[in-house]
């Protein structure tokens, strides 16, 4: 089963696949809770996600106009954790808290009309194994 752990390592979960889905969701909210150009979420059902430990250390944050959408996080470090949809029913599971392979990978991108003005495909940079050079300043 993948693990995933914050940050600090509080906190500690398994998922179980199959997974309902995994998706990067380019949604306003999700840009903002990530601070990135997309979120990166897989959903499991509530039965196929375990916390190992340190779940009295996860805080969640409900936007009470979001019908579907939520935030849950490590109340120590800040690291994006698993939250449960308002159903009960599954789990959105922030893939980069994963520290195992999900041995899947995303099907779709979804909200792609709320998209970041300056999105770029991460395909069309240049890419480095480890810190790119320094750039002199202009």
């Amino acid at each position: 089963m993948p693990a995933g752990t914050c940050v600090c390592g509080a906190v500690a979960f398994e998922v179980q696949p199959p997974y309902r889905f995994f998706q990067y969701c380019h949604c306003t909210r999700c840009r903002k809770r990530t601070g990135s150009i997309h979120a990166a979420n897989l959903a499991v059902p509530a039965d196929r996600l375990t916390w190992v430990r340190g779940q009295e250390q996860v805080t969640r944050f409900e936007l009470p106009s979001a019908t579907q959408w939520g935030n849950a996080f490590c109340k120590l470090c800040g690291s994006g954790l698993p939250w449960q949809t308002r159903n009960g029913k599954a789990y959105i599971v922030p893939a980069g808290a994963l520290d195992d392979d999900p041995g899947e990978r995303p099907t779709r991108n979804v909200w792609m009309g709320s998209r970041a003005a300056w999105e770029v495909t991460a395909s069309e940079l240049p890419a480095f194994d480890e810190e790119a050079p320094r750039v002199t300043a202009r």
